[in-house]
């Protein structure tokens, strides 16, 4: 009996065990917006996008690869109608250029997105409160699907009509090419008599 509650209280403590490691996994995801621990120091820029796609708060930020901070804000800018994703950048990356572009990108096909940042070559850096105004907005993959099966269904009419173009140009030719003959025989007609009265 002694034996059978030790076990049961093995088998809980490892489910316990299980559902906490899952947890604290589920919060380092970039996508979840979910951090463990307070706030980090650093300074925060704007950035605003037509289409953020699936971009989420706690989303890392990069440049050139390197992780440099991450998304803490996003809303709109109720007079532009845009995107706007506030990041913030660690205090030790100071000196990066206010010319500097944002886009954001996908991590592989289909995994998570996050803001890449693109150095420029302004000699005056991002401080707290500049925003980044050079943006490419987040790919859509059904757009890009959508775009390329309707590109696929309008080849078969273009062919379509550029055969019925290149019919009726044959059409036009041969249709030139008998009245030339027929010219020339009205001609050679019109000078067999002339020929016969001089003989």
């Amino acid at each position: 009996m002694r034996a059978n509650r030790t076990f049961e209280i093995g088998t809980g403590l490892f489910v316990l065990l299980g559902f906490a490691a899952l947890v604290f996994l589920t919060t380092q995801l970039p996508s979840s917006g979910l951090k463990l621990g307070g706030m980090r120091a650093g300074y925060r820029v704007t950035a605003e996008f037509g289409n953020i796609g699936q971009l989420k708060v706690g989303a890392p930020v990069s440049m050139a690869g390197v992780p440099i901070g991450d998304v803490v804000g996003i809303g709109i800018d109720p007079q532009r109608a845009r995107a706007l994703v506030t990041l913030r950048i660690d205090a030790r990356f100071n000196q990066i250029p206010d010319d500097s572009d944002a886009s954001i990108d996908t991590e592989g096909l289909l995994g998570a997105q996050y803001v890449a940042i693109g150095a420029g070559g302004s000699e005056t850096y991002l401080r707290n409160g500049s925003r980044i105004e050079l943006t490419q907005d987040a790919i859509v993959l059904e757009s890009l699907v959508n775009k390329l099966f309707a590109s696929f269904a309008s080849k078969p009419s273009d062919s379509g009509s550029g055969s019925g173009a290149g019919a009726a140009g044959g059409a036009a030719s041969s249709a030139g090419s008998a009245s030339s003959e027929a010219t020339g025989a009205a001609h050679k007609g019109r000078a067999a008599p002339k020929g016969g009265a001089d003989k």
